[in-house]
């Protein structure tokens, strides 16, 4: 049976197939936005919450669990859909990781409830993210938060036009290791803060970190409290 190329089903997919060169890619920090901004952006925009326990939703090979971890952090639970980005985070240490799809997360699977949810740039489906941020106040404790960082609309959206819907993926500017790319739902800062406000949760601060060269935001960050 074929998979929907422009699909949740198909990003899972493309993920499976390129988990091993991510994992690479991050480890050797070969992705010159993540370098210069986004990792650091992150890793403050969570440590502003002072959190003592951190959920990293989409956690890969584990690099932003660990990095919690290091600052103080004293329970950072991992998870991800994909078993062998959960092998690559759990040989790697520094946090408690777990393979569990948005769906089992929004199902109340985890059993847990954490100071911060943090999505780094791992919410680019559809169906799956919407239910994954609709149930999410259960995961926080009381006075967490949920922060997001994804992709800048104005900027990611390019020459199309500005409106929700799904676009094709693309690994220009990486290895030749990489292939099948996964799609990406596009979503405009209008929904965006439609969907945390239909969650029940209530957008308190919003960060675009800036490109150091083109001066332009390298994503925005989305920080929502319980």
């Amino acid at each position: 049976m074929s998979i929907d190329p422009l699909s949740d089903a198909k990003i899972l997919d493309s993920w499976h197939t390129n988990a091993t060169p991510w994992t690479a890619a991050v480890r050797e920090q070969r992705i010159e936005s993540r370098k210069l901004v986004t990792d650091q952006a992150i890793v403050d925009a969570v440590m502003s919450r002072g959190p003592r326990s951190v959920l990293d939703i989409g956690c890969g090979e584990g690099w932003l669990t660990r990095a919690l971890i290091e600052r103080g952090v004293q329970q950072a639970v991992g998870v991800d859909a994909i078993p062998v980005l959960i092998d690559q985070a759990r040989v790697a240490g520094g946090g408690e990781f777990r393979v569990a799809s948005y769906e089992d997360i929004a199902k109340g699977a985890l059993d847990l409830t954490v100071d911060v949810a943090v999505a780094n740039f791992a919410l680019i489906g559809k169906d799956a993210v919407d239910a994954l941020i609709l149930t999410s106040p259960p995961l926080l404790r009381e006075r967490g938060a949920l922060v997001i960082q994804t992709l800048h609309p104005v900027v990611a959206c390019g020459d199309q036009p500005y409106k929700d819907g799904w676009r094709t993926g693309s690994w220009a500017g990486f290895s030749s290791d990489f292939s099948d790319p996964a799609p990406w739902y596009f979503r405009t800062l209008e929904s965006w803060v439609d969907l945390i406000a239909r969650s029940g949760l209530r957008l308190i601060e919003m960060r675009e970190p800036v490109h150091p060269t083109s001066q332009k935001p390298a994503s925005v960050i989305f920080i929502a409290s319980a």
